[in-house]
């Protein structure tokens, strides 16, 4: 009787135990290594909103709302150039529908999940929590919604004080080109780029989809805008590295 007793409330117990890698907590510990990159970009992203003529308030609400560098730097690029701001929406909203396909990729791994809680997970996306949340389901049929959830907040402060940081610090550079800061963000996504390469072990295949991708971008960019171009070839190149993956 004593070993049963034992045993019903250890196997009770393990059953309803959550796991550590399934916390808040641990989504805001592997937040951890991308929140330089953040702070690099949104350090760059504030001071060329400023210096674009957007006020600190300005910055801060279109971090709290747009929450996307690329989208941004674009707004800010184009409030210079005195563009229209019907060119500036439409220009934002097709550069990022890619994050229709970053969300789509996950949608499957929060299937458990109501549409509420699934519409706040991609509200919050970005490439970089989506990178790190593509290394969770590796070894996983379902990530955990506090998890998540945990990654995209950490992230999604992270960027709101940097850019604040760079708009109220913009007011001394008055030249972000002379400092590099408008590389940031292509130099940031490089690196994720690089990264997550190194970390699959399948140089051969992603160096093909790589350039193919360069190919059709240059090839499309001939018949398309610039930013349709880079959409079709990113597109056409994971379709291609889909079915030379399957091939092999």
């Amino acid at each position: 009787m004593e070993a049963n007793k034992n045993h019903i409330p250890a196997h009770s117990h393990a059953q309803g135990a959550t796991q550590p890698e399934d916390t808040f907590l641990q989504g805001v510990k592997d937040c951890i290594p991308t929140l330089l990159g953040y702070l690099s970009i949104g350090f760059a992203a504030g001071v060329v909103g400023h210096t674009s003529g957007l006020s600190i308030m300005e910055v801060t609400l279109m971090s709290l709302l747009i929450y996307a560098g690329s989208a941004q730097f674009i707004v800010a690029g184009m409030l210079a150039a005195q563009g229209s701001a019907i060119a500036i929406i439409a220009t934002v909203f097709i550069v990022n529908l890619r994050h229709v396909l970053l969300s789509a990729a996950l949608s499957p791994y929060f299937r458990q999940l109501t549409p509420l809680k699934t519409m706040i997970i991609g509200s919050l996306l970005t490439d970089e929590t989506f990178g790190v949340a593509v290394n969770q389901t590796a070894q996983k049929t379902a990530i955990s919604a506090k998890w998540m959830n945990g990654l995209n907040v950490t992230a999604y402060l992270n960027w709101i004080a940097a850019t604040v940081a760079g708009a109220f610090l913009g007011q001394w550079i008055t030249d972000p080109e002379k400092y590099g800061l408008h590389f940031a963000l292509p130099a940031m996504f490089i690196g994720l780029l690089v990264t997550q390469v190194m970390s699959r072990g399948k140089i051969r295949r992603d160096l093909f989809v790589a350039c193919s991708a360069v190919i059709l971008v240059i090839g499309a960019s001939f018949v398309l805008s610039g930013s349709m171009a880079v959409i079709a070839a990113t597109v056409i190149a994971a379709t291609l590295g889909v079915v030379v993956e399957k091939w092999k």
